[in-house]
């Protein structure tokens, strides 16, 4: 496993939309395995492929920094009430913004073994869903912020994205 270079806003890769992943490789594995190392030793909750320059349609997310979850070719089929609250995001250094997003969520997608699966989220892992999943569209929360950036001290930082 290897820790790579998470991708910063301004950098193209990161306003690509994502490809589909067609079958588990070697290289997607290690991929994936690269992904929590960068994310963990980042302290994020989430990273996109795109974070990494990579344009496959994978997340990985943990907001409880024990059981993460791995979504490949993720989508949301379902989605109802509303939050509102600070978001931040590794490819957005030291900044966070105010951001509304679904209180709930359901998403389907991919596992490890390419089968299919369910995950449904609220709160902050609803947030995560919805903050990852815009990555592979090539999205980025700042373009949802209500109102300006605002710096971010280390405590907060560890709830990034």
């Amino acid at each position: 496993m290897a820790i790579r270079n998470i991708r910063e806003i301004g950098e193209e890769v990161l306003t690509k939309k994502c490809r589909e992943v067609t079958e588990m490789t070697p290289r997607i594995r290690e991929l994936i395995e690269d992904m929590l190392e960068t994310m963990y030793e980042a302290n994020g909750v989430g990273l996109a492929a795109s974070q990494v320059g990579v344009l496959k349609r994978i997340v990985v997310i943990d907001t409880t920094g024990e059981d993460p979850y791995i979504l490949i070719n993720p989508r949301i089929v379902e989605s109802s009430g509303e939050q509102t609250g600070q978001e931040g995001c590794l490819s957005v250094p030291g900044k966070s913004g105010q951001v509304t997003r679904p209180n709930y969520v359901k998403a389907v997608a991919l596992d490890m073994n390419m089968r299919e699966f369910e995950l449904e989220g609220t709160e902050l892992l609803a947030r995560a869903i919805c903050h990852e999943l815009d990555h592979l569209d090539g999205h980025l929360y700042v373009e949802k912020a209500e109102g300006p950036l605002q710096d971010v001290n280390c405590r907060e930082e560890e709830e990034e994205d």
